[in-house]
């Protein structure tokens, strides 16, 4: 008997988190991914002598005892992890009325304080928040509980659209804005986005938010070798170029260098449609091809980076949210317009040794792809033409006049920006239309989005931020799901919760 052998098809967040915990499993794992780093969102990238982001700015379920927590102390890489806690959940700035609010983190403290600032409201205040705990705690696998064979029921509210369960709370529309404001982390849309969406997203942050010290590709590195030292591979720039198939079986995978993988299982860790280009036509029936290609896609965003001379702006040690007005919050994904951008959210990544002054900045601008359509047969950076180079520009520049307006004197600041837009996403993490958190989820069709892990094709399965949910959470929760496919219901989330692992404090 041989040790099972799983070929996984992308190395982002999902693609390592599922290799990782079935490389503890005793499975032999090869990961095959495009790109020169593997990490998906957790990509970093060197400009002007410092490190960026692409993706996992801002973290949840890192707080001691919380989820993320727990399974990276299982996998054993949390003491290889440098975080860094916020001193709060978040800002938000309407330039309508100057108003900052100065949300803190922490379920008591979150309420507290928006019942002083919303006298009238309180009880209502204190009942959206309890709400947002008793629908979190719907879902067994957000608090690493195991789970029983049959389909979980749940209550009324669970797929209430989001804006209506804000609504129902609270009537100052003041309110109901700032109660909205995490929706660019879940591409948020009145009348579709779910309650449970929301509030998962919600309590997540709320808990107890915090971020990468040095950069997020140290959680890629760290997954990487929890496969590695159980004698898989991590092949960085050698994606997949097509799937052989017979008999409704996976039979190889061909990669980018011309050779032929071959394994027992097969995980998808890419956008759905992407994986329809790898497979043969016959794969999938043309109805199931045609609801994967119909779903919609999350909106994307238009990234600025920026390289801040020293000792001269202060270090967030939060994230910042700007609206120019209330009653935008459900409204990101609208076409830009003559006032673009109309909100965004920003902050300073942290590195060793952290002074009062921050090193560099970056801003996250939600923008539909249809901004970028023109240019959309073009797929290398840096020669999309001039007229795209123009209008990126242009764009950019608006990003840093808000910024001197949010901050006077921040143009001066500025050694270096340059900007990435959603062509950039899409080429980065193979997304379609460089969608931010892949398919929206939609309480309207809440079957349509949901995709199971297995698939028809009984060697292959899927994982990633497509099936269940997303984000830095979200994804490795999905991982869970699919690598208990292979080892059994609840065998991981058994173990994991028999580790007796200490919990860790954010340093």
């Amino acid at each position: 008997m041989h040790d099972p052998h799983v070929l996984i098809i992308g190395g982002g967040t999902g693609g390592l988190f599922t290799g990782a915990l079935l490389a503890k499993e005793g499975f032999r794992v090869t990961v095959l991914e495009k790109n020169r780093e593997a990490g998906g969102g957790l990509q970093c990238f060197e400009r002007y002598g410092e490190t960026f982001e692409t993706g996992m700015h801002t973290l949840g379920g890192f707080e001691a005892g919380g989820s993320l927590d727990r399974i990276c102390r299982y996998l054993g890489i949390r003491e290889r992890l440098r975080l860094r806690a916020d001193d709060c959940l978040a800002s938000i700035r309407y330039l309508s009325d100057d108003c900052q609010y100065r949300l803190p983190k922490g379920r008591a403290a979150f309420a507290d304080y928006l019942c002083g600032l919303f006298p009238a409201e309180a009880p209502g205040i204190r009942a959206y928040v309890d709400e947002l705990y008793r629908l979190a705690d719907e879902v067994d696998l957000f608090y690493l509980r195991e789970s029983g064979d049959a389909i979980p029921s749940h209550s009324e509210q669970f797929l209430w659209a989001a804006d209506r369960l804000i609504a129902h709370f609270a009537a100052d529309p003041k309110l109901r804005d700032v109660l909205a404001f995490l929706n660019p982390l879940y591409s948020g849309q009145a009348g579709h986005s779910p309650a449970y969406l929301h509030a998962l997203i919600n309590v997540l942050y709320i808990d107890g938010p915090c971020r990468f010290v040095d950069g997020s590709r140290q959680l890629a590195n760290a997954l990487a070798d929890v496969i590695r030292s159980a004698g898989g591979t991590v092949d960085t720039a050698n994606g997949a170029t097509a799937i052989e198939m017979a008999d409704r079986e996976v039979t190889g995978v061909r990669s980018a260098d011309g050779q032929t993988h071959r394994a027992d299982v097969y995980i998808s860790a890419v956008h759905p449609c992407t994986l329809l280009r790898l497979l043969p036509p016959e794969a999938f029936t043309r109805a199931y091809r045609q609801r994967l290609e119909s779903i919609p896609d999350t909106y994307s965003a238009f990234t600025v980076f920026a390289v801040l001379r020293p000792g001269c702006f202060p270090y967030l040690d939060h994230t910042c949210y700007y609206q120019d007005q209330y009653g935008l919050a459900w409204r990101h994904g609208e076409a830009p317009g003559p006032r673009w951008p109309r909100g965004f959210m920003y902050f300073t990544p942290p590195v060793s040794g952290q002074d009062p002054y921050a090193r560099k900045l970056i801003v996250n601008c939600v923008m539909p792809f249809s901004e970028v359509a023109q240019w959309a047969g073009t797929h290398v950076p840096g020669r999309r033409g001039p007229a795209y180079e123009a209008w990126k520009q242009a764009r950019l520049e608006q990003v840093l006049e808000r910024m001197e307006t949010l901050h006077p004197g921040f143009g001066r600041y500025v050694a270096h920006a340059f900007a990435a837009s959603p062509l950039t996403i899409r080429d980065y993490y193979a997304t379609r239309a460089g969608a931010l958190f892949g398919y929206r989820k939609d309480c309207t069709q809440p079957a349509l989005s949901y995709l199971p892990v297995r698939t028809k094709v009984r060697n292959l399965l899927l994982t990633g931020q497509n099936v269940n949910l997303h984000g830095i959470c979200g994804v490795p929760l999905t991982a869970i799901t699919t690598a208990e496919a292979l080892t059994g219901r609840n065998h991981i989330l058994r173990k994991l919760n028999q580790s007796g692992n200490e919990p860790a404090h954010i340093c």
